[in-house]
């Protein structure tokens, strides 16, 4: 793992940086607007494996149970996530790896829906692709209590979040 942040020019349109570019512009879109029933999911499915999954620590407003399988769960997720923040933008990211793996720094803020508050954070993932598109992502939250916080987030409420679904 040596490469640093991406100046634009080696990047293969197939490698898990430029895959993570693209996903994360569409993620971003979802979100502001409006998340399940009013966003399109194309553009963000386009970018993913049939068989992604994506493994989250549960304990946050959004993460469920922790673990989302293939599209339709990533959809779910993404449902779930929208839900919880009226916007999402990257204010920097840096990023390591070879073709099909990397590692990514991010600095986001966020802006909650429940509250209208922001929060600004780092979430360091580990994505791995197969053909192009991500196949499996390992998000960590620099401070998850400043993101419960951002939401009115008290926890789980008896409500249904098992993805498995």
């Amino acid at each position: 793992m040596g490469e640093g942040p991406s100046t634009g020019d080696r990047r293969i349109p197939g490698d898990a940086w430029a895959v993570m570019e693209r996903f994360y512009a569409a993620e971003a879109a979802y979100v502001a607007a409006g998340g399940y029933g009013r966003a399109s999911y194309e553009r963000a499915a386009a970018c993913l494996d049939p068989e992604v999954v994506l493994h989250q620590a549960p304990g946050l407003p959004f993460t469920g149970s922790g673990t989302w399988r293939g599209r339709d769960g990533m959809e779910r997720f993404l449902a779930r996530f929208s839900e919880v923040w009226e916007s999402m933008e990257f204010l920097e990211q840096e990023h390591w790896g070879d073709g099909d793996t990397v590692v990514v720094r991010n600095r986001v803020r966020f802006r909650a829906r429940a509250t209208g508050r922001e929060v600004e954070t780092l979430i360091m993932q580990l994505i791995r692709v197969r053909d192009g598109r991500m196949l499996e992502c390992r998000p960590f939250y620099w401070d998850p209590a400043a993101i419960a916080e951002a939401c009115g987030w008290t926890g789980p409420q008896g409500e249904d979040d098992d993805p498995a679904r």
